[in-house]
């Protein structure tokens, strides 16, 4: 994200993603809608990533420190993450992936990141996502796992294997399921 127009985009991608999920008819997004309840903890990831792609380091991570205060979440400003994202519930998430795909949805206490500690942020060793894909409550996903496009991850399942595109994931350790088809 390298210019004011990308980020402008992105978020207007969130912002009518968000108004698509909530049934909402779309709307324009105005400068007091970035820090909607709903809307702020991504108006602040995008804006701590843009800063980190123009260089000031500094402010990249003084908006992270602001997300972790206000949201109890983790987001590093050098994540990829591309337009669509939508975090309904942004409270104790952790975002340390590799790259982050378009059209995700991420709900609260979600955790993607390393197996071990990696202080040096090495995007090998971290979860890449795919676009399209759901990670719901509590759900972690750890170490250099891809999750395929389309793909739902469950509420509190830990994946630690790639789960393929269109698949759902549940339980501990993750497992993919076929959903049962109604007659």
């Amino acid at each position: 994200m390298n210019t004011r127009q990308d980020l402008c985009n992105c978020l207007n991608a969130d912002w009518l993603r968000l108004k698509e999920i909530g049934e909402e008819p779309p709307s324009p997004r105005r400068i007091r809608d970035s820090f909607a309840p709903r809307f702020a903890c991504v108006t602040l990831i995008r804006l701590a990533h843009y800063f980190h792609c123009k260089g000031l380091s500094p402010v990249a991570r003084f908006l992270s420190l602001v997300i972790f205060v206000l949201f109890g979440s983790e987001v590093h400003a050098r994540l990829a993450i591309g337009p669509g994202l939508v975090i309904p519930h942004p409270n104790g998430i952790i975002l340390g992936a590799g790259h982050v795909g378009a059209n995700v949805t991420i709900y609260q206490q979600v955790t993607l990141g390393a197996k071990l500690i990696d202080f040096g942020y090495d995007p090998l060793k971290r979860p890449r996502v795919e676009d399209n894909v759901t990670i719901t409550a509590g759900a972690k996903v750890l170490g250099a796992v891809q999750l395929g496009q389309g793909c739902v991850v469950g509420a509190n399942a830990v994946v630690v294997s790639d789960i393929p595109s269109g698949a759902i994931a549940v339980g501990v350790p993750a497992r993919v399921i076929t959903p049962s088809k109604s007659n």
